[in-house]
């Protein structure tokens, strides 16, 4: 059995979807913790079981008969790391052949604010002795479209993060790449460094977006303290803002970048550019 954890989020579903064109439905257990949410895909013959990262007895059950299983990092900031360890000691405790899990680009050396949440969970999984890949996803390209929207509909991007160089790819690349790996040989005991095949700026992210949109769309970069005064006169929490200022110093110091080629490779085609996801999302 494969088995794929957070399976109705935004990525899992792309990644159950994915398996779909590899698999018979039968061998795929979407694992979720709303196991309502799943109705559409167990319709499908897929076989959805609960799975809680905060009830470990329900981990037990959604992990019998595991071959590979597909950790996909939780969303709830703080905790995930005690979530995170309760799925190893279950797939440990279920004999999985391999756990892979959605980490962060260069998280064994990244300052981003996501990372060190993710650098536990990677030194956990690689102390359980499980086989193990650590899929380091990097920036989505949909992260921009909310960027781009305001930007369109203002005329100016602003921000803080410099000249610093991006190398996103689409939520359905990465997606396409864990389906790889369940699907395949020879991911034992690997870690992919995952990211766009170009890199592109916040100009270019202005750029992109005047050719999507037709409207005339700048990028203004600003001093850390005066983008944090206008996010804040925005209205955004001032942790949202901190945050926001954290990514923005993290791009300029490079952090997202990085073309290894390591995602092209494993999906076998080039990754998805940023315009075409700001197409999808915002042409008309």
């Amino acid at each position: 059995m494969i088995i794929v954890t957070g399976a109705t989020g935004q990525l899992g579903r792309l990644v159950v979807e994915d398996l779909l064109t590899r698999v018979p439905a039968d061998q795929i257990v979407a694992a979720v913790r709303t196991p309502q949410k799943a109705a559409d895909l167990a319709e499908r013959g897929v076989q959805v079981r609960e799975a809680d990262y905060d009830r470990p007895d329900t981990l037990k059950t959604a992990f019998e008969d595991a071959d590979k299983i597909l950790l996909i990092s939780g969303n709830d900031f703080g905790r995930r790391v005690q979530q995170h360890q309760a799925v190893i000691d279950a797939a440990k405790d279920a004999g999985a052949g391999l756990l892979a899990y959605t980490s962060v680009l260069h998280a064994d050396t990244s300052t981003l604010p996501v990372a060190p949440e993710h650098q536990a969970t990677e030194e956990a999984i690689k102390a359980s002795g499980l086989t193990h890949s650590l899929l380091r996803n990097g920036w989505y390209n949909e992260n921009y479209i909310p960027t781009a929207q305001q930007g369109a509909a203002t005329g100016t991007i602003i921000g803080s993060a410099r000249d610093g160089r991006i190398s996103s790819a689409s939520r359905a690349d990465y997606a396409a790449a864990a389906a790889a790996v369940l699907t395949g040989d020879g991911h034992d005991n690997t870690v992919y460094e995952l990211s766009g095949d170009t890199v592109f700026t916040m100009d270019d992210v202005a750029a992109n977006t005047t050719a999507v949109t037709g409207t005339p769309v700048t990028y203004q970069d600003l001093p850390a303290q005066d983008h944090a005064r206008a996010l804040a006169e925005a209205g955004l929490p001032e942790p949202v803002v901190q945050m926001l200022l954290a990514i923005d110093a993290g791009t300029a110091d490079g952090q997202l970048a990085g073309t290894t080629g390591d995602l092209s490779r494993l999906i076998g085609r080039p990754t998805t550019a940023l315009r075409a996801t700001l197409t999808a999302a915002l042409a008309h």
